[in-house]
This record gives C-alpha cells, structure tokens and sequence, in this order.
C-alpha cells in the first residue's frame, strides 16, 4: 500500500513538473512568435536612386506605421510574422514580408499623369491638375529609356514643342512661335534662369549639363508673371539629380557612325545628413558628315546636399561647361541640291565656357510654411570666329572677318515664401530677387585670306578693334502668387510681377555704325499679370487663363547702331484654355490647350528716310493654336503616345526694308512657321524578356514659308527612329537608330537677300552604348 501511494506521489509530481515545463515552453515560444524586431533602411527611386521622403511603411492588418524622412530613412517595430507595406503617391507599393532588420526598398514609378508632381508652375511642389498652365514634363523613365545624346531629342517629344538642332549641340526653339532665334524663350536650372536678361543666346542650352538631369518641364505660354523676361513662347526647366540614397556610380560610352563618340559618369553617396552626387560627360565628334565640322563638350556638376533636419535643407551646386565647335554654317541651294557637304570655311568656330555656382536654404517652419533662400553666380564667355560675319574683301583672294568675344558675370539672389492660409484652402507664394550682371563685348577685324575656288583658307589677326563696349545690366523684382479654393474642385490662381531694368552702357570706342552707339543709361519696368482657374472633378479637368510675356531690348538692338533708339518692351497678351481626362484606371491620359497670343511692340529693323536703318517697335504678331497630347498604357508591356500641335503665326504688321526700300509684309504668314508638328511613339516592353525595350518614334514638321513675304514653301519633313535596350540587372545596353529609313532633309529652311539657306538634318543614325552601375 505505501510503495503504490509513493508511486502516486511520484507520479503527481512528475506531471506538475511536466506542466510546469512545458508553460514554461509555451510561452518561451509564444514570446519567440510575437518577439519584435526593430527594421531600419531607405525607401528611395529606383530609376533616380534619389531617397523618397514622406513614404509610408504600415504594417498589414495594424495601426502600426512610420513615414521616410527627408533623407529616405525609415524604422519600424515589427513582429517576425507580420507583413509591411511600402507606398507613396506616384510609386508603386511594395509589400515585404520580414526577413532582415535592414530593407533598403526601391519603388518603382507607375503611369498616373494625374498624381505628376511639378515646381516649374509655382515654383513650388504641386500637383500637375493643380496648375492653370499648359505644362509637360519628360520624367525620368523617359530620360533613361530615350538615351538620348542631345537634348532636342527629350524636348521634341514634349507637346509643343519643337526644338531645331543646328548642329553639334547647337540650336534654336519653337514653342507658340515659328523656329526662330529671337529671345522668346526661359531656359532655367532648377528654377533659375541659366543666363542673365538682356544677353540671350538662342544656343544657350548647351550650356547644360544634361546628364545631370533627372526631370524637365516645360511651360507652354507666357510665364513671365512668375520668371521675368523671355518666358514668352515658353519656359524650360531643368532639374538636376539629387544624392543618391546609396553609395552607387554609373559609368557608361556610347558612339555612332557619325563620328560621336562620348563618355558619361555619375558618382554618390549619402553619409549622416550629408549627400553628394557628381555628374559629368564628356562627347566630342571627328570626321562627322559635314566638312569641318568637328566639336568637343565637357560638362561637370557637383552637388552637395545637408539635411539638418526633416524641415531644412541646404542645397550646393556647381556646374561648368567647356563647349567648342567648328562653326560651319548652313548649306546653300546648289550644295543641299546636289548633296555637297563641303564647305568653304575652314577656321570658324564658336567656344563657350559657363560656370554657375549656387548655393540654397530651403526650411519648412510647419506644414504650412516654407522660405526658399538662393544666391548664384554666373561667369559666361563666348568666343567666336564666326562665319556669318565673313563678307567679301577689296578682290577676290580678299574678304573680312572678325573675332569677338561676348562675356558676363552675375550675382542673383533670390528670396520666397510659401505660407497656406486657413480660409478656403487658400496660399500665397511672394518672392523678391536681384540680379547685377556687368558683361563685356569686344570684336577683332581678322583680314581673311580665298583661294580661287572661293574658298576661305586663312585669316590673319589685326590690332584693329570693331567693337569695345561694357553694359551694366540691373533687374529688381519682386512677384507674389496667390490660389484659392471656393469650392471643392474649383481653384483660383493669379499673379502679379513688377521688373525695373537698368542698362549702363559705356563705349569705350567712338560712335560708328560699327562700333556702336555713344555711352547711354536706360530704364525699364514692367508690371506683369497672370489669372487662371482649374476644376479637377473624377479624373477630368479643365483651366483656363490669362496671362502677358515681355521681353526688355536686348543690348545689341539697343547699343548696335549710331544713336541709341527708344525701344519698349515687347509685350505678348495670352488667352487660352485647356484641361485634361484620365480613364481606364488611369491606363489612358490626354490633354489639350488652345490659345491666342498677340505680340506688340515687336523689334524690328526699319529703313530711315537716310538711308540708315534703325531698331523700331514696329512689328505685331498673332499666333493661335491648338496642343494635344495622348498616353494610352493598356497594359504593363505596351505605352503609346502622341503629341502634336496645329498652329498658324501671322505677321499683323510688319513693314521691313530690303534694297528697293520699305516692303509691307502685313497679313503674311511668319517664316519658318510650319502648321502642324507632331511626334509619336509606340513602346514596347515585353514580360517575357525582363528588361528588354523597343521604341519607334515618328517625327513630323509641317510645311512652312522660307521667308516673310512668302514666296518660297519648304515641304518640311518625316523621319522615324527606332530605339532598343536591354537591361541586365546592373548593366544596361542600347542601340538608337535616328533617321533610320535615311531620309534626306533640311531641319531648317531659309530664304534672303543672300539666298537660300539649308541646315542639313541628321543622316541615318546607329549610336550603340552600354552603361554599368557600382554600388548597391
């Protein structure tokens, strides 16, 4: 009886320390399963590689979250079993399930037109469907899908516009005006114009440093209320990369048929509250397809970023670029008839170096308020030997020429602020700036040498100066914005903008028709407004507005004649409307915009009673049309696109000089005006072959006249492009055919007094190229 009762005992004992242990087993392992895990890491672009702030990171099926900070950085508790979510607006989510304490998460960019953020309409981070302009954006899956090695190649495909490559980089623009030189057109970086008013150069955009750009917007219209002057056809803003979110760099070559050849590195990292990235190229052609014409670019941009805090951030730049050309000219009517490419110059050329230094604070006080400090510097130079200054000598083995140089240097700054206003959604963007830009112009007469052919085979330099003049140029300015919501999907926009310029011209030479007029000061100011709306209901909105571009007289239609004229400002009235729809789930996207534009006090040069000529505001012009663009991605793999334009630009009054004396070309069609533009491409993308693209592009230019009095038509041109890549996870491959049916064409149609003037379109084009990425 005591051993079975002992045995019992035993055996209660044995089981309440099984229990005992096997609790204690539970709950070690219920403590295992709902142990929590600390995760750190970056959310950033995986096209751009730039960190993304704001981006949610949420727990599935919990309250538990977090928010990216400015600098992409995230962390968040979490237990082993749980699965998170990454979104933000624009991308698409990412879902993970847990499996180490460090994630370093790259979203990708969907197709939503809708959700495009832009800064170019406010100078500030908004909503595409919150702007009431005409606005386009080349993003930077269309940068790096496009490769392309000129920029006319991104901005062609924009709607709109149109702009003309000359050559070697060289250029000229159409956006709501004919292909012209004049300056009527903003070219900015990062918001800020990349020259100084007053000094345009229609080849100023090769002062850029394209491979550093990571998104471009362009403004179609007016948009002088907020930029200032030139902003009249359009405005074109380049944004620059930021720090990559990891240590990376990218390396990549690429040549062509046509003697190109060029070399692209970017290099970054993030470190602590510090980022840096440097972005450079260098491209140059040899033996291209035209007689002298070889060039060499070097382009270097180096950026610093500090984020102290999530509010503020302090941005550093600077860029240079050093740029040299043969300056060939154009093709007469007997070379482009008979497909002669040989030229008679043989020593012309154009040599640019441009350094621009800047330096940003940008703090956010709350979510209601921001201020934007900049301050930059400018150092420009243009030298030239240029053909179009070469005219014929005392015989005929004689002619004259000459070498100048047009140089600047500026110091801008720029204040803003940003504050939204608790009454019906309201905001207010005020701003002041002031840019002081002493430049310098000289010109050398070079006695120029022909051999019998009529070729022009040397030049010899002289102490004997042309032109020797310096112009303090001034512009104060101060802007404000304000919007207003009324009602949930109506909103209000107007701006107001007042300018005062200040030339102070000093010639150091002797008045001449040559040497310029005698020393002068002059003044101007400006007033500028600008009223629009947009309703945004369900994907479908309108806009509408109005708004003035102006442009001062430039300091050689001021200062290159006997006697200083008295010029206005050309001013440009704009009414136009527009808006946009998004259906099938955003897979299909369009917009449109009609306008009217009219321009007075137009520059123009006007014979005198004397028999000298003279820069007057005599000149009126009418331009309407209508844009349109189309997306439509039916599904992942496939994307088309069309973007056109048809347009009629009308010379109201224009009463020019020619030999025989005053000729009155009013109710004419302006020169180089085609009607209708257009480009189009279908992508494709194919699931079955991760990485692979194909693209073919068509380009069309519309007839237009060659000159003012419309006696001659150019029948204008279609050219197709085919592109495909390959992308092998680091590496990425691609073979561009440009003109790959070979067609042969003028880009550019003009006529004279000296003649017709044809600038030869690119021939068939095989550019291959191969880049590969270090890092992470």
């Amino acid at each position: 009886m005591n051993r079975f009762r002992n045995n019992r005992s035993a055996i209660t004992t044995g089981r309440k320390a099984f229990a005992y242990v096997l609790t204690i087993l539970l709950l070690c392992i219920a403590h295992a399963v709902t142990a929590q895990t600390l995760i750190t890491g970056k959310v950033f672009d995986s096209i751009t590689r730039e960190p993304i702030s704001h981006a949610a990171i949420q727990v599935k099926g919990t309250g538990k979250g977090s928010f990216s900070d400015a600098s992409g950085n995230f962390s968040l508790q979490v237990n082993n079993n749980e699965e998170v979510f990454i979104s933000c607006m624009g991308y698409a989510t990412v879902q993970l399930s847990i499996s180490k304490t460090q994630q370093h998460i790259a979203l990708q960019p969907v197709n939503n037109k809708l959700a495009e953020v832009v800064v170019t309409g406010s100078r500030t981070e908004q909503k595409r469907t919150d702007v009431p302009v005409a606005i386009s954006t080349i993003n930077a899956q269309t940068i790096s899908d496009t490769r392309a090695n000129r920029l006319d190649q991104l901005l062609n495909k924009a709607t709109g516009v149109f702009m003309v490559s000359l050559g070697n980089e060289q250029h000229e623009m159409s956006i709501r005006q004919p292909l012209t030189t004049k300056s009527l057109f903003l070219y900015l970086e990062d918001g800020i114009p990349i020259r100084t008013t007053g000094l345009y150069n229609h080849n100023a955009l090769l002062e850029m440093n394209m491979a550093a750009a990571r998104q471009i917007e362009v403004i179609r219209g007016p948009a002088s209320a907020l930029y200032g002057a030139e902003a009249v056809g359009g405005a074109v803003n380049i944004l620059t990369a930021a720090p990559p979110a990891l240590p990376g760099a990218t390396i990549g070559i690429q040549a062509n048929n046509n003697g190109y050849k060029r070399a692209d590195i970017q290099a970054g990292t993030s470190f602590g509250k510090w980022g840096v990235v440097a972005t450079g190229y260098y491209a140059n052609r040899h033996d291209g397809p035209i007689d002298y014409s070889d060039y060499n670019k070097t382009a270097v941009t180096v950026r610093a970023d500090y984020k102290p805090t999530d509010k503020t951030t302090w941005t550093n730049a600077v860029s240079y670029i050093h740029y040299y050309s043969d300056m060939t000219g154009a093709l007469d009517s007997a070379h482009f008839a008979h497909k002669d490419y040989s030229t008679p110059y043989s020593f012309t050329y154009r040599k640019t170096d441009a350094l621009r230094v800047k330096s940003q604070l940008t703090q956010a006080w709350n979510n209601n308020s921001q201020t934007q400090v900049a301050i930059l510097y400018r150092n420009n130079s243009i030298k030239q030997n240029p053909s179009y200054y070469i005219t014929p000598g005392a015989t005929a083995l004689q002619a004259n020429g000459q070498i100048n140089n047009s140089s600047f240097h500026s110091y801008l700054f720029i204040a803003q602020h940003q504050q939204k206003l608790n009454w019906l959604g309201s905001k207010i963007t005020g701003g002041i700036s002031a840019d002081i830009s002493p430049s310098t112009y000289v010109a050398n007469y070079i006695s120029v040498q022909r051999d019998p052919k009529g070729n022009y085979t040397s030049y010899t330099p002289t102490d004997s100066l042309l032109s020797n003049y310096a112009t303090g140029i001034s512009n104060l300015a101060s802007y404000a914005q304000f919007e207003i919501t009324p009602l949930r999907h109506l909103k209000f926009t107007g701006a107001l903008r007042y300018d005062f310029y200040h030339y102070n011209f000093t010639n150091h030479l002797p008045p001449s028709a040559s040497t310029g007029s005698p020393s002068a000061k002059n003044d101007f100011n400006r007033v500028t407004p600008k009223l629009g709306f947009t309703y945004n209901y369900h994907g479908i909105g309108v806009y509408g507005n109005y708004s003035q571009g102006y442009v001062p007289p430039q300091v050689t239609e001021l200062f290159n004649s006997v006697k200083v004229p008295y010029l206005k400002p050309q001013t440009f009235f704009n009414y136009e409307v527009g808006g946009w729809f998004s259906l099938v789930q955003n897979k299909l996207y369009a917009d449109w915009s009609a306008y009217l534009m009219n321009g007075t006090n137009e520059i123009i040069s006007v014979l005198q009673n004397d028999g000298t000529t003279q820069n007057q505001n005599a000149g009126k012009t009418r331009h309407k049309g209508i844009e349109y663009g189309i997306n439509y991605k039916p599904t992942a793999q496939w994307l088309f696109r069309l973007s056109a334009t048809n347009a009629h630009h009308t010379l109201v009054e224009d009463i020019e000089k020619n030999g025989r004396g005053n000729v009155d070309y009013s109710g004419n069609d302006m020169s180089a005006a085609p009607k209708f533009i257009a480009n189009a491409e279908v992508m494709y993308k194919p699931v079955f072959i991760k990485g692979f693209r194909i693209g073919i592009e068509w380009q069309h230019l519309g007839k237009y006249y060659m000159d003012n009095a419309n006696s001659k038509q150019y029948s204008g041109f279609d050219i197709f492009n085919v592109r495909a890549g390959y992308n092998l996870q680091r590496m990425d491959i691609w073979v561009n055919a440009l003109n790959v049916l070979n067609k042969y064409y003028s880009i550019l149609a003009t006529k004279s007094a000296y003649g017709y003037s044809y600038n030869l379109g690119d021939p068939r084009e095989i550019t291959v190229g191969v880049s590969y990425r270090l890092g992470r």
